[in-house]
């Protein structure tokens, strides 16, 4: 995958949150297609194209996605997504409001690659060198070829 075709899913399901993601990502250049989806049920429709739903060819290389939605929430998406064989290594990060340590465990146990608290803001980070470690791995994973 070169970089023209990497991709991003955004799972959210808060209209002005998923309009910051896209002001932050064109802030800081990054101009990949931006797929949404308003929830978690939506965007295992989206990755394999279930009936009625086309499904996003190449496979998004990164998935940025809310924890607390509607029908699915962030945690029972990934616990499905890690579940899938075709699915289970695309890169997750978390973005939420939630600083909850039961939250940010669970994410881990499902092996996200970063947690970033919102709102979403890619040049300052308030909350430590966290947040930076997670937004420049996913910006280096935005680069990244397929195996």
């Amino acid at each position: 995958m070169s970089e023209s075709q990497a991709s991003i899913l955004l799972v959210e399901d808060d209209y002005l949150d998923a309009m910051s993601v896209e002001r932050e990502l064109r802030k800081i250049k990054v101009m990949v297609p931006l797929h949404k989806a308003k929830n978690g049920r939506e965007a295992l429709a989206m990755l394999r194209g279930e009936p009625g739903t086309p499904k996003l060819t190449p496979t998004p290389n990164i998935i940025l996605l809310d924890i607390n939605m509607p029908k699915m929430n962030g945690i029972e998406f990934l616990q499905e997504l890690r579940s899938d064989p075709f699915l289970s290594d695309v890169s997750v990060f978390i973005m939420t409001t939630s600083n909850e340590d039961s939250d940010r465990h669970a994410a881990q146990n499902l092996k996200v690659s970063g947690y970033i608290v919102k709102p979403l803001t890619f040049d300052t980070f308030n909350d430590g060198a966290s947040s930076l470690d997670s937004f420049s791995l996913f910006l280096d994973l935005l680069k990244l070829k397929p195996q």
